[in-house]
């Protein structure tokens, strides 16, 4: 409700037992002139006034307890984050593990061809060497 969000709470309480004496003193107090004279008046007034500040009671009870919901979920979701965050570092140092794996095999490679499978160059066969590298080098990680 837009109104809970413009007034205080303490208005609709205040509003709640203002409606909660009227009902009381045009009951009790008959004794008073003014009271006596417009009791009727007060009662219907009073009955409205209650009917209100109960209903804005009922509104205000509804909120806080929306609100506590979103400070529960926010909770999780700070959590759900901090855990993401572990997550994610730990993501990062395998992929750059694999990476490292990655280029040292690639390295070794290239070592091997260039010291092994150059006195093959001259040659127009292919020798065993070379095709052990290149399946060597298909296989995937382990």
């Amino acid at each position: 409700m837009w109104i809970l969000d413009w007034l205080p709470f303490w208005i609709f309480h205040l509003v709640t037992l203002a409606g909660f004496v009227a009902l009381i003193a045009a009951q009790f107090f008959k004794c008073i002139p003014l009271i006596s004279q417009y009791r009727l008046p007060i009662q219907v007034g009073g009955i409205l006034v209650l009917a209100f500040g109960l209903y804005m009671e009922g509104g205000i009870a509804t909120q806080e307890k929306w609100e506590a919901r979103v400070k529960e979920v926010e909770a999780k979701v700070a959590e759900a984050e901090v855990k993401s965050a572990k997550a994610n570092t730990k993501i990062i140092e395998k992929v750059n593990t694999k990476i490292e794996i990655v280029k040292v095999r690639g390295e070794e490679i290239v070592k091997y061809v260039d010291r092994e499978l150059v006195k093959y160059d001259d040659q127009c066969k292919i020798p065993k060497e070379f095709v052990k590298t290149h399946n060597d080098a298909a296989e995937p990680l382990k």
